[in-house]
């Protein structure tokens, strides 16, 4: 069922009637609105649901804090006062960040074109300035890519293009990337054809030892392999991963990237998230082996199990996409051996064994993926113990069931397979 909507001023509407109609107090009147709408099936997670405030003088008429930042802000880039503008820009990022709705509303009443003027004030030189108004930019479009317009667009790449030895400028513009490009193909396409690609995996390599850089990039980079537009029939997905494999040596800039966080499992698990997402043909897989890229994998993966990282809160993702990126190069039939002779199998065995409380389908797809084609290494893998691995596993998470099972027959294992539907056309009577 498709929730309702109302507007901002009918809500608004209804609080100032609570308040003037029935005395209620501003939080009260809030609050009673609420339950109105809700009960009446309204979705409300794009309203401020607070009392629109009325100016210290009395001479404007009641408005929220974040239409009266954006006023003011205006105000301030019309008559070119940096210092107000930033102290502006502040101010609206912070309430953005606070509440979603309030970058839906920002965005409706025109922050768009605003902050665009404050960016292109910023450009004559004011690198403090620019670097607020890209963070105003992000903040504002988390959500709503579709707010970048062809200017804008071409304003983005410039600023990189013309900011890449900045980490902080670089970090804030790729990011407006990320948010412009998630859910929007067109963004995607307007964004690659513009040339966006060689400053996504140029800022990983001249910005290799920036931890916030080289996350936002790895993340930008995947987006742009992501077919997630649903008002698109298909993408250029595909496409946007060779480019970045073939144009740009995105395979080799993320490898060597590894080697500078060693022993950060959040930069390493981002890493190989993005390597898995661009193993997506048969010579790309070999080129990750080639590069090296299966024995750090590999390393990585022994490295958790023996618990080598310092840091252990987020070793159990970086096992997740460990696994997911061997699972995806593992595709490869050569591949598949190399990661079998490089020791990879007990690696995996090991891994399901110490994470058995994490649903991880990883494991048993990357053990599919190793047996496909062939049972050479079934009973190798067998001989590890993955049968009663697999078998706790699927017992234990109701979420692994299907690819456990799968994982099971193809190293031929006995399984109980049960048949939901034979094909023959049941009693229909009442």
């Amino acid at each position: 069922m498709v929730s309702k909507r109302i507007a901002q001023e009918t809500f608004d509407a209804a609080v100032r009637e609570n308040i003037e109609e029935f005395a209620m107090g501003p939080e009260e009147a809030v609050k009673e609105a609420v339950e109105q709408f809700e009960s009446q099936g309204v979705d409300l997670s794009n309203i401020v649901k607070t009392a629109p405030k009325v100016s210290a003088d009395g001479s404007q008429e009641p408005t929220h804090d974040i239409l009266q930042t954006l006023s003011n802000l205006q105000e301030s880039v019309a008559s070119s006062c940096p210092q107000e503008v930033s102290a502006y820009l502040t101010r609206f990022c912070d309430q953005c960040k606070q509440d979603k709705a309030c970058r839906f509303l920002a965005a409706q009443k025109g922050a768009y074109p605003i902050i665009f003027t404050a960016w292109k004030l910023a450009t004559a030189g004011d690198q403090g300035l620019l670097l607020q108004s890209l963070n105003a930019l992000s903040v504002l479009t988390d959500g709503q890519p579709d707010l970048l317009d062809t200017q804008g667009l071409q304003l983005l790449v410039a600023t990189l293009t013309q900011n890449a030895d900045e980490a902080d400028l670089t970090c804030s513009g790729i990011r407006c990337v990320r948010h412009a490009c998630l859910k929007h193909e067109q963004n995607r396409q307007d964004l690659v054809k513009a040339g966006v690609l060689p400053l996504l995996t140029g800022a990983i390599t001249h910005h290799g030892h920036h931890t916030d850089v080289v996350r936002e990039a790895c993340w930008a980079l995947r987006v742009m392999t992501f077919d997630d537009d649903i008002r698109v029939p298909f993408g250029h997905a595909h496409n946007h991963a060779k480019m970045i494999v073939q144009e740009n040596k995105g395979l080799k800039v993320l490898i060597e990237a590894t080697k500078a966080f060693l022993d950060n499992p959040g930069i390493l698990s981002e890493l190989c998230g993005t390597l898995s997402r661009l193993a997506i043909r048969n010579e790309f897989c070999q080129e990750v082996v080639d590069l090296g890229g299966l024995s750090i994998l590999v390393s990585l993966l022994a490295d958790c199990n023996d618990h080598q990282m310092r840091d252990q809160s987020g070793v159990q993702e970086l096992v997740k996409q460990v696994l997911s990126t061997l699972r995806a190069i593992a595709g490869n039939d050569d591949v598949k051996d190399a990661i079998v002779r490089a020791g990879g199998t007990e690696s995996i065995v090991a891994a399901m064994t110490q994470h058995l409380t994490s649903p991880q389908k990883q494991a048993c797809m990357l053990i599919r993926n190793l047996v496909a084609h062939g049972q050479a290494f079934s009973k190798p893998i067998l001989d590890l113990g993955a049968e009663a691995l697999i078998m706790q596993a699927r017992s234990a998470h109701r979420d692994c069931e299907d690819v456990a099972k799968a994982a099971l027959r193809d190293l031929g294992c006995h399984v109980e397979l049960r048949e939901l539907w034979t094909g023959q056309r049941g009693n229909l009577a009442p």
